[in-house]
């Protein structure tokens, strides 16, 4: 029988965290800020499942992603179903338009959410195993009005998390029409430089020459510094729609690159693509070279999946980047207001009475903390004075017993008893 090695305790899985309590003040102030500004901009909330059949991100994101071939975690049930953990939004999010008929909905569809997303990839800073994205999506409209509102709506809920000197790299990729004769001239760049490029990108000139713009090997970023970009290929309608999309953008006076080699990841954008960066550098001088969020237009994607030709645009932030920069930008959020109250406890018959005490407070809209755990007084006064409550109330045997409270004035140490019934009232009159 091998020996068994010795047990030094359970560790998170690689690439997977835990947020803890001390983060959380970040988390909310994000999760709320997403609440606000996608309810400002008209958008409605929808929640798709964790785990989606694994054919669904095969077909929308596409075969030769490296999402799907390197970083997608998949596995087979009992049953022979085959699922994966969603490695991003948007396919989940179609899948509902379609399954649920939301087509039928007031048109252009504007939805969002939040939550985990899973891809297979070394962890790095701000780049996870299990990550958290909110995402934003307007399926049903083709204007490129839909494109500036998504940008706009992205970057005001950065701007809400006090991240400056943003600046919006853009870029159009085309359509089914023009995209044909772009890809060949990508190919025949490629092609005298295929000895300087690494395996992947041999590759990809075969099954997917715009990923050649996506490659983030050192080399192949050198090659790419001179690719021709689309502009001059793209028809009239997307030269149109690339138009009228920045027209919106200069009207908002949205900070904007061109990006000719701009092209994300993925196989279904179309026409509109961006990604938005900080410029900001830390107290440190820390400078931030990954984009905070990006998205794009993917009007062949509800088709693809079996519904009706729907054009639609969306963009997504990664929630664990965005905080990793506020934070390190010292970004000023408040704390959630702390406790002003403290209850103190002595005695079983006191303990009962406390949960209906706490309650009427928290009825009242007053924060109370406690430590019902404790028996001791000086105990509880120390964890009191440790919080900087404002007033302890203390319920002793005697109190439970004649129904009244003490309140003490931790500043002055003055203590004065008090109906129990009044209590509240007079708490509150003291914290104004």
């Amino acid at each position: 029988m091998p020996k068994q090695k010795k047990f030094s305790g359970y560790q998170s899985v690689k690439g997977m965290h835990d947020i803890l309590p001390s983060e959380q003040i970040w988390w909310d102030k994000l999760r709320k800020e997403t609440r606000e500004v996608a309810e400002n901009y008209n958008f409605l909330r929808i929640e798709t499942p964790i785990l989606e059949n694994t054919e669904l991100f095969v077909r929308a994101t596409g075969e030769t992603t490296d999402i799907v071939e390197k970083q997608m975690f998949s596995f087979t049930t009992k049953g022979g179903d085959h699922l994966t953990l969603r490695p991003e939004g948007t396919p989940g999010v179609v899948r509902a338009y379609i399954q649920h008929g939301l087509s039928h909905l007031t048109q252009p569809l504007k939805v969002y959410y939040d939550g985990p997303l899973f891809r297979y990839e070394q962890p790095q800073a701000g780049r996870l195993r299990q990550f958290n994205q909110a995402g934003f999506e307007i399926i049903g409209g083709e204007d490129p009005i839909y494109d500036a509102q998504i940008i706009l709506t992205i970057f005001r809920l950065l701007e809400s998390l006090k991240i400056k000197d943003l600046v919006i790299q853009v870029n159009t990729i085309g359509c089914k029409t023009c995209r044909p004769a772009y890809r060949k001239k990508l190919i025949e760049y490629y092609k005298s430089r295929q000895k300087d490029l690494c395996k992947d990108c041999v590759r990809r000139m075969v099954v997917n020459p715009l990923r050649l713009l996506d490659c983030k090997n050192p080399a192949c970023a050198e090659i790419r510094k001179e690719a021709p970009g689309i502009l001059d290929d793209l028809c009239n309608n997307c030269h149109k729609h690339f138009k009228g999309f920045l027209e919106y953008i200069e009207e908002l006076n949205l900070p904007y690159e061109l990006n000719p080699q701009l092209v994300r990841g993925l196989d279904y954008y179309s026409r509109t693509v961006f990604e938005i960066f900080t410029k900001m550098i830390s107290p440190e001088g820390k400078a931030f070279d990954s984009a905070l969020a990006g998205g794009g237009r993917f009007d062949y994607l509800v088709e693809l999946m079996g519904g009706r030709s729907t054009p639609a645009v969306g963009g997504a932030l990664g929630m664990e980047r965005v905080i990793e920069a506020a934070k390190a930008l010292k970004a000023n959020i408040s704390a959630k207001p702390k406790s002003r109250v403290f209850l103190i406890n002595i005695g079983d018959l006191a303990k009962k009475k406390s949960l209906s005490l706490i309650e009427e407070f928290v009825k009242a809209g007053v924060r109370i903390s406690e430590s019902l755990g404790k028996d001791s007084l000086s105990a509880q006064l120390r964890a009191a004075d440790k919080e900087g409550v404002e007033l302890a109330l203390i319920l002793g045997q005697k109190e439970a017993f004649k129904e009244s409270v003490i309140i003490r004035d931790m500043k002055s140490g003055v203590q004065e008893t008090v109906l129990t019934k009044k209590a509240v009232a007079e708490v509150k009159k003291r914290l104004k």
